[in-house]
């Protein structure tokens, strides 16, 4: 009986392949991670810190470099930091050398609610905490306002957070019971009242216009209340 010299060498080397590859896994499985690296997106002040991230990626009650490869969740981390109400989007990676990697994107905040529970509202139109670590110059909130119910403040934020001039010098929203808005600018002690929001790119407008004549006239001081829920009109109440 001939023997097939070519099957027995492949079966061997089969074998060998097969052998060192268990080997290989089950020992990089077995190391633990070596580093662990946080990343902010984007280079702005952080409202959350290095070391609370840490702390959310604390796996059963062990720092990551205490856990083995193998039974590292990468998910479950991603999800944790997700979770966070400071976080807009984090991921989460694992190199073959053993070496965690988080990138984090914050939130935005562009409005600030002041009630019993101060927070933020953030550029998606969602709540987000105040940190401890940082506080936004962002205008404040005041007046009627639900969390359940940002959709309003929400619209007129966002439209001063994307107006170089109102971003400057509005400081403070106030909602009224019936859903209007009025605002407080830097340095001026007249009330804005802006109404409901329809027509609002003209109301703005309309806002400018007036403040430029009324800061050549030198004449900012003598109103007490501008109202612009007219479509095309700018109401002054004197002082």
């Amino acid at each position: 009986m001939k023997v097939n010299w070519n099957y027995i060498k492949g079966i061997v080397l089969l074998s060998v392949v097969v052998f060192l590859f268990a080997f290989s896994s089950a020992r990089n499985g077995g190391r633990k991670v070596v580093k662990t690296t946080v990343e902010f997106v984007e280079e702005k002040k952080p409202f959350i810190t290095h070391e609370t991230v840490s702390k959310l990626l604390i796996q059963n009650h062990e720092p990551l470099t205490s856990v083995p490869k193998e039974t590292l969740d990468l998910n479950v981390l991603e999800s944790a930091l997700n979770a966070n109400a400071m976080i807009e989007k984090a991921e989460v990676f694992l190199d073959v050398n053993g070496n965690f990697s988080a990138k984090i994107k914050q939130k935005e905040p562009i409005a600030r609610v002041l009630d019993e529970s101060s927070y933020y509202i953030d550029n998606k139109g969602g709540y987000m905490p105040l940190s401890a670590n940082f506080t936004a110059r962002v205008p404040m909130v005041t007046g009627e306002v639900s969390k359940k119910n940002l959709s309003n403040i929400f619209a007129i934020a966002s439209r001063i957070e994307n107006d170089e001039f109102l971003k400057k010098n509005v400081v403070e929203i106030i909602q009224n019971k019936n859903m209007s808005i009025d605002l407080k600018l830097r340095q001026c002690s007249f009330i804005v009242q802006i109404g409901k929001l329809e027509y609002l790119d003209k109301k703005v407008n309309n806002l400018k216009a007036f403040l430029k004549k009324a800061i050549k006239d030198k004449s900012l001081d003598k109103y007490s209340k501008v109202n612009l829920q007219f479509e095309n009109q700018v109401v002054c109440t004197k002082v």
